[in-house]
């Protein structure tokens, strides 16, 4: 479907997708009732022309994902499932879009729960250890430097059926949340270079790992986060690890 015909289409809880456009300065939003996943449907736009900074909103994906594959549940009407399409030209801004993005969202967030908001290295954002967000980063190179990149979103505003997970709670509008989120990851996506000491010490201050025992993705206590986004592990022997990728595992005494 091609770009000028999905423009057409399509509102989020009562407003029009061309309204939601002006409302939050963006070229292009698409809002759909049901879909694969919003990251699925970023990436065929971006392949269509879509211009750096079109939202794809749905109210249930079906196979919505996290890393590695994960499934995301995304149930009609009980969260923000958003990606947007930015260019990063910075591959080392590439490398740690993901924590910033977290960090950012857990800021803006913030205001709209009572309770602090974590972060869980590399893409989680916890509220009392339970799961209330997270984020996904995917790129399409083109001779070694990234095309576009999408920054997909997903929100609980009512835990997954059957789960007593993080939520924001239902007096929360969805569009609140999206008022909040849209701009602060539009900040995060265009900040350049690896992690400032600022950004650091903000994470540091959400960081739920910071000093706990994991086994995964490397034995040890945790002792950070690194400007280039590697988690800090320092094992039994005594070295630092530094992980730049996998799945952070509390350990059994945790």
């Amino acid at each position: 479907m091609s770009v000028a015909l999905r423009r057409s289409q399509g509102g989020y809880d009562g407003i029009d997708a061309r309204v939601l456009a002006e409302r939050w300065g963006r070229p292009l939003v698409l809002a759909l009732s049901r879909t694969t996943s919003t990251m699925d449907v970023a990436h065929e736009l971006a392949g269509d022309g879509a211009p750096a900074g079109s939202v794809v909103l749905a109210d249930e994906q079906t196979a919505g994902r996290g890393r590695g594959g994960k499934r995301w549940a995304s149930a009609p009407g009980r969260g923000v499932w958003v990606t947007t399409l930015e260019r990063v030209q910075d591959v080392a801004a590439l490398d740690v879009l993901s924590l910033r993005v977290g960090l950012a969202a857990a800021g803006a967030l913030a205001r709209l729960v009572s309770r602090p908001i974590g972060i869980k290295w590399p893409n989680d954002l916890l509220v009392d250890g339970a799961k209330l967000a997270g984020i996904l980063i995917e790129a399409r190179w083109r001779e070694g430097m990234p095309e576009w990149v999408a920054v997909g979103v997903g929100v609980n505003v009512l835990p997954p059926p059957g789960e007593d997970g993080a939520r924001l709670g239902e007096a929360v509008p969805r569009l609140a949340v999206l008022d909040a989120l849209l701009p602060a990851v539009a900040t995060a996506a265009g900040a350049r270079g690896a992690l400032s000491p600022a950004e650091l010490d903000a994470i540091a201050m959400r960081d739920v790992a910071r000093g706990r025992t994991i086994s995964a993705p490397a034995p040890g206590r945790v002792e950070g986060i690194s400007a280039a986004g590697e988690l800090l592990v320092r094992a039994g022997d005594g070295l630092l690890r530094r992980c730049r990728s996998g799945s952070l595992i509390f350990g059994r005494d945790e």
